[in-house]
């Protein structure tokens, strides 16, 4: 029997959802809301980031206040991004939303940011 001595492959930066006081999770109930395929895309690039951290662009941009967005390509020419933080050797996936631009809308930068704020980060 051939043992392997290679150490396994671990995730430098593991996502975790960012749950609010109530115990639900945002970003985990969007992506349930959407279809198969757009979900694997994203789960895909968000275990990209986890395992290659720290990365940049295209998948990753840092947005300014400890904020960074996973951008993902979908079908039909959405864009998919995910707004997280990092905190404690962990990527706290704080907003998730579906747009058709480059850049990033304000309100959803806010909406990350304050949830931020409550992560402690």
């Amino acid at each position: 029997m051939i043992h392997s001595l290679m150490k396994p492959v671990l995730k430098r930066l593991p996502a975790h959802f960012f749950r609010l006081g109530s115990g639900r999770e945002p970003v985990r109930e969007w992506l349930k809301k959407l279809d198969l395929q757009d979900r694997k895309i994203i789960g895909e690039d968000i275990k990209d980031v986890e395992f290659a951290w720290p990365i940049g662009m295209p998948l990753v941009r840092g947005l300014g206040d400890g904020l960074w967005e996973v951008r993902s390509s979908l079908v039909g020419g959405k864009i998919a991004r995910v707004i997280f933080t990092v905190e404690q050797g962990s990527m706290i996936l704080l907003h998730g939303f579906i747009t058709k631009t480059q850049k990033t809308p304000k309100r959803d930068l806010d909406l990350a940011l304050h949830r931020k704020k409550g992560t402690g980060a």
